[in-house]
């Protein structure tokens, strides 16, 4: 199939904020597609090919001058297989032999088809196609449930994959998709309350959970075979010896567990969750390793997969089996009890506790009401969008980032506001470093970056705001940390922000 066609479905779904149209656009096209070109235009429609990111900056593609064909002639085939080469043009005099392959490519394009490749290849294809969005397409495009569809991308981790097979095989071959020890599945996800009390009037008679501020972790074990998996699903095994020491120990031969993996000091103390992830990020020995794991959660058992049971039984299952490297918990419907967890929780140096219902299922990928968390500190993840250089003594710095929540009509990001503050000298030089190398343009004292970094911001509220398209703005908002171990689709939405309006204000 041409590229065309994808371009012109990729500019309508752009072109309506109604869902309904959004995916019966994408349905059409999925039903014109070659199996073989099922895979690589979902990756194109949901804004990253398969290869992920493949190292092209703006400065780049800037340098490719490009007068634009008149007639289209680009192949789905032939721009999947330039990124691939693109990806695999590596050492010396790599940018000029890259710069080789896209000017080849870019001078057959038609104006829109240069337009749409420029953005992909950048991560700015915000055409709306979300992965939400697209699993409604492919539902709709081969006939079959959308929670089918949903269950079968959650538990394979692929897309493309699940698209292809729903297209190919239909519903049956969707509803054999199952999990897998040893690979990775989607993690579930927790909303946001505002205190205990409306969490457990909200969810029931709850597991209330002390929340540790470390890294997510998914720990498969199959006979000697331990994998250890962050929330993006990538393997770091080999950085936490000691963690697959310890559940090697476990009573079973055969599970999968998630939890946080966090380091504490000689007191018992939780370290900072900045040092946590250095000691994620750094190759380390058994013995050099200080990072201890807790699990408060488990999704097999010996042969049994357990997502649909309750978490009722599967915290029995979880005590049973990881004795000692459980996170502290609680089952209660009483408020104050919950009240009381918190203060534990808080008094021990972590950040708030989990409210999660006992009757609530494993729904991997999935950010619910049945999964609460409860922090004293208002905060939001948000995505950064851009930022602008500094004066005085911030001069040579990329400072003020502008921040964005995500758009749950598919629309990308929404603009929420701005801020500067909060900002260490160390994380100001580091983010300077990082946005730069992923800037897509700038636009006076600002540089637009690919939307990828999440950052956690500390807020006093929010008000409503006609400056900002989500007609709300943070109130008094600081950074806190970013977030290196969740990617942009983790980031809070613009219904979790308009929702702290509360009341008319």
């Amino acid at each position: 199939m041409l590229l065309e066609r994808v371009v012109d479905t990729s500019g309508r779904v752009a072109a309506t904020r109604a869902r309904k149209e959004k995916v019966s656009a994408l349905a059409a096209l999925l039903r014109e597609l070659a199996p073989e070109e099922i895979e690589t235009t979902v990756g194109f429609l949901t804004g990253e090919a398969r290869q992920g990111r493949v190292g092209i900056g703006w400065a780049t593609l800037a340098a490719i001058d490009t007068a634009g064909a008149t007639t289209p002639s680009i192949t789905i085939g032939e721009l999947d297989a330039a990124i691939s080469e693109v990806e695999a043009t590596t050492g010396a005099g790599s940018n000029e032999r890259r710069r080789v392959v896209l000017r080849a490519l870019l001078s057959r394009a038609t104006t829109d088809e240069v337009d749409f490749m420029r953005r992909l290849l950048l991560g700015e294809l915000r055409q709306g196609a979300l992965a939400g969005l697209m699993n409604d397409a492919i539902a709709k495009a081969a006939e079959v449930p959308l929670a089918v569809v949903r269950r079968a991308a959650m538990l394979s981790g692929d897309l493309g994959a699940t698209a292809r097979l729903a297209l190919t095989s239909g519903e049956e071959a969707l509803r054999a998709v199952s999990l897998e020890v040893c690979k990775p599945v989607l993690p579930m996800l927790a909303a946001t309350a505002t205190d205990v009390a409306s969490a457990i009037e909200s969810t029931g008679r709850s597991s209330v959970e002390w929340k540790l501020d470390g890294a997510r972790v998914q720990v498969h074990r199959d006979g000697e075979e331990v994998r250890v998996y962050t929330r993006n699903l990538n393997d770091i095994t080999e950085r936490l010896g000691h963690i697959v020491n310890v559940v090697r120990a476990f009573p079973a031969t055969s599970f999968v567990l998630d939890g946080e993996a966090i380091g504490v000091d000689d007191d018992a103390r939780p370290q900072r969750f900045q040092d946590t992830i250095s000691d994620f990020s750094r190759d380390t020995t058994p013995a050099r390793n200080g990072l201890q794991a807790f699990f408060f959660d488990i999704l097999h058992l010996d042969g049994e997969d357990l997502l649909d049971r309750p978490l009722a039984e599967r915290a029995d299952a979880l005590a049973r089996l990881a004795v000692g490297y459980t996170v502290p918990s609680v089952h209660t419907d009483d408020p104050e009890v919950a009240a009381a967890v918190l203060a534990e929780s808080l008094a021990n140096g972590h950040e708030g506790v989990m409210v999660k219902s006992l009757d609530s299922r494993y729904e991997a990928g999935r950010r619910g009401a049945a999964w609460l968390k409860v922090k004293p500190v208002t905060t939001l993840d948000l995505v950064v969008l851009a930022a602008e250089w500094g004066h005085g003594r911030r001069r040579g710095w990329l400072s003020n980032i502008h921040l964005g929540a995500r758009d749950t009509s598919g629309d990308g990001f929404v603009m929420v506001g701005k801020t500067f503050k909060g900002l260490t000298d160390e994380l100001l030089a580091w983010q300077t470093d990082r946005f730069q190398e992923l800037a897509t343009g700038q636009e006076g004292i600002t540089v637009s970056v690919r939307p990828e970094l999440v950052v956690e911001i500390a807020l006093d509220g929010v008000q409503r705001s006609t400056r900002y398209a989500g007609g709300v703005a943070l109130r008094f908002a600081r950074v806190r940390r970013y977030r290196d171990d969740k990617i942009a689709d983790e980031a809070d939405t613009i219904d979790t922000v308009r929702a702290l309006l509360g009341g008319p204000g």
